[in-house]
């Protein structure tokens, strides 16, 4: 019941700033289309805890300036390799387990280690990532573990 409430609140704020209009029958039509959608999805059966994004909305605040600054950073060095004279790179294809316990948490973890410039999730194995690393120091970030935390603490698990 939570995860159709949340869903109920997620749709009628989006209506609300969508719309922009708020006139008695709009904010009418609006409500009654949120509450047949959230019908139609429970009579599915396809609201589970993914789904509901309102308990998730608020943990990227924290999580987003951290993957920004992170992007920032491996932008400046994969830059600097490249226009190093010498280009020292050591490309290799490593495997990390991660501790996600949902498919969007799983999801976002591989997006965004391929965010980051100088790493790519090649692959996802059940609860390994498979990822291709353009060098050591960048294969040695992403298995540090410190990406797979942040992702499992926005995910709601600490």
């Amino acid at each position: 019941m939570k995860y159709l409430v949340s869903l109920f609140l997620l749709l009628s704020m989006t209506w609300l700033l969508w719309s922009g209009i708020w006139e008695a029958l709009t904010l009418t039509l609006g409500l009654v289309s949120c509450i047949a959608i959230v019908a139609f999805v429970r009579r599915m059966g396809v609201v589970d805890e993914e789904g509901a994004l309102v308990e998730f909305a608020l943990r990227p605040v924290l999580y987003i300036p951290w993957l920004l600054w992170e992007i920032l950073k491996a932008n400046v060095d994969v830059a600097l390799l490249i226009l190093s004279p010498t280009l020292h790179i050591s490309p290799r294809v490593i495997r990390v387990k991660a501790g996600q316990r949902t498919g969007l948490g799983l999801v976002v973890h591989a997006n965004s280690i391929t965010l980051t410039p100088g790493t790519v999730s090649i692959d996802i194995e059940g609860d390994t990532i498979v990822i291709h690393a353009l060098t050591r120091e960048s294969a040695q970030g992403v298995e540090s573990g410190v990406m797979d935390r942040k992702v499992t603490a926005l995910e709601g698990r600490h």
